[in-house]
């Protein structure tokens, strides 16, 4: 049984504590909080035993009556692994004291990729991160990314991803970013950070990545264009995508039309918050001539890299090979629309 320590307990720490405690073979250790926030106050109500990330602030919490069972290094002290879902930039912070505390370290793609050996997706190159003391998964974009190019890579050859990122603007929480009226480029220089962020975990694919944000939280929506070596028909690579757990092909037909529909949909089935751990991928747009492939996809910034946190602890710790590290994982959180 691995023991996994939580540092930071918010949009993504929360999803990762839940789907770690939902593992047969791992343990939630505690989870930290800077601040005694609802988030702090939930996580108590959740089972978990709460650590303050700021040891000045551990009498704030006892003032707000939420119990704390001591700082970010007892949490440590009890764990075999730490993911940290600190926000972005603070994760590097922790090093020296994860160090200090001799535990495995999963980052988060906030981070620079110079934070941990190699950057980590679970179905790109889950060996590279085996038995290592850390590694870092991409981001929620470059994690959509690699998942969709590997299988074609495998089975068709990659030349060239020319991708269109559509951003959401902000979390459905982070009021601090709107309300917005405009549509942005972001960033206006070409390529956007996904493209060395895809190489980090793919370095022999040619990829070209643009954003844009747009004034909306629910999801992001990526268009994409990939030249392959080969020449499959549309209903191939249908078939290829749909053989791949973590790609959920969906149709308009369903009432699927857009990235609410995706969201209600995972709603009224009872995910959890609402949560959608795969790659949506239009099978309407999905389109190949002569060897150039056009397609729609839909990710959940706020989820999908849930399930590969979740492989990555995995890796560190050895204790099972990619494909049945992601059937477990796979099994136990229910990915599979």
């Amino acid at each position: 049984m691995t023991g996994v320590s939580i540092n930071g307990f918010g949009t993504i720490g929360k999803r990762v504590a839940d789907a770690v405690s939902a593992q047969p073979d791992m343990s939630v250790v505690g989870v930290s909080k800077r601040s005694p926030n609802h988030e702090a106050r939930s996580a108590v109500a959740s089972g978990y035993d709460l650590y303050a990330a700021d040891p000045d602030r551990v009498e704030e919490f006892g003032e707000r009556d939420i119990p704390v069972a001591g700082t970010v290094g007892d949490m440590l002290a009890g764990g075999d692994i730490v993911v940290d879902t600190t926000p972005s930039g603070v994760g590097e912070t922790y090093r020296d004291l994860y160090a200090d505390h001799d535990v495995d370290v999963v980052y988060q793609g906030g981070e620079d990729a110079s934070v941990a050996p190699q950057s980590f997706c679970a179905r790109a190159n889950y060996q590279r991160s085996l038995e290592a003391s850390a590694t870092r998964v991409v981001s929620c974009n470059t994690t959509g990314l690699a998942r969709a190019v590997t299988p074609l890579d495998e089975a068709y050859g990659v030349e060239s991803v020319d991708a269109t990122l559509i951003r959401r603007g902000g979390d459905p929480t982070q009021t601090d970013r709107g309300p917005i009226n405009d549509i942005v480029p972001d960033p206006v220089e070409v390529p956007s950070h996904h493209a060395p962020d895809l190489r980090t975990v793919l370095p022999d694919i040619d990829v070209t990545t643009t954003g844009v944000t747009v004034p909306a939280t629910l999801m992001h929506l990526h268009s994409i264009t990939v030249s392959l070596d080969s020449d499959p028909t549309a209903s191939e690579v249908r078939d290829r995508f749909d053989a791949e757990p973590r790609l959920e092909l969906i149709t308009t037909a369903s009432g699927c039309d857009s990235c609410a529909e995706i969201q209600e949909y995972a709603q009224d089935t009872g995910r959890p918050r609402g949560d959608v751990w795969e790659n949506c991928i239009w099978a309407d747009a999905v389109d190949v001539s002569d060897g150039r492939l056009t397609f729609f996809q839909a990710i959940h910034q706020q989820a999908d890299v849930v399930p590969e946190n979740v492989d990555a602890v995995r890796a560190l710790a050895g204790t099972a090979d990619a494909r049945e590290s992601r059937a477990r994982t796979d099994d136990a959180l229910g990915v599979g629309m």
